[in-house]
């Protein structure tokens, strides 16, 4: 795909996913997170221009610094998403003000690596930035899903006849 595919995909993944994450959204556990990363991480891959051919160790270098931060990106949204069960056991999210916060330190972290390959003359084609996206998306559904999981959430239970009558604790003694 050409650089302007890559970005408008970029753009337009990043607002969707933005958008439904600062809305109370139910958890299911069940579905194949993992799957938007996957494809767009096989997208970034296909691309034959994701290292500079005259600058291999800087662009691999902007290459593995673009995936720590967004590594770092998605563990912090992760983080700082809200988390809840209700009474019948379906969990829910939804980010937060820091959440903001842990997008924009991303997205000036990625600018600042840009405008470093720039000034170092180093190429960089956009697939190392949807790379970045899918490393951001993976770490955070991966972290999501592993909090959804220690919540102890038991679903209520269907009360039987004579389960509300209180009993006493102890052996009462006339």
């Amino acid at each position: 795909m050409s650089g302007l595919v890559n970005a408008l995909l970029i753009v337009a993944v990043a607002a969707l996913v933005i958008v439904r994450q600062f809305r109370a959204s139910r958890v299911d556990t069940d579905r194949r997170w993992w799957i938007l990363p996957g494809v767009l991480a096989v997208i970034a891959l296909r691309e034959p221009d994701l290292l500079d051919a005259h600058h291999q160790t800087a662009s691999a270098l902007l290459l593995v610094t673009e995936l720590l931060v967004g590594l770092a990106t998605g563990a912090g949204w992760a983080c700082t998403t809200r988390i809840w069960a209700e009474a019948d056991g379906a969990v829910w999210s939804r980010s937060t003000k820091a959440s903001v916060a842990v997008w924009g330190a991303g997205i000036g972290l990625r600018v600042g690596l840009y405008a470093c390959g720039a000034m170092l003359g180093v190429h960089q084609d956009s697939s190392a930035m949807l790379l970045g996206l899918a490393a951001t998306l993976l770490v955070r559904s991966g972290i999501l899903m592993w909090r959804v999981q220690s919540l102890n959430r038991t679903p209520a239970q269907t009360t039987a006849y004579g389960d509300h009558v209180p009993r006493s604790a102890w052996k009462e003694r006339v």
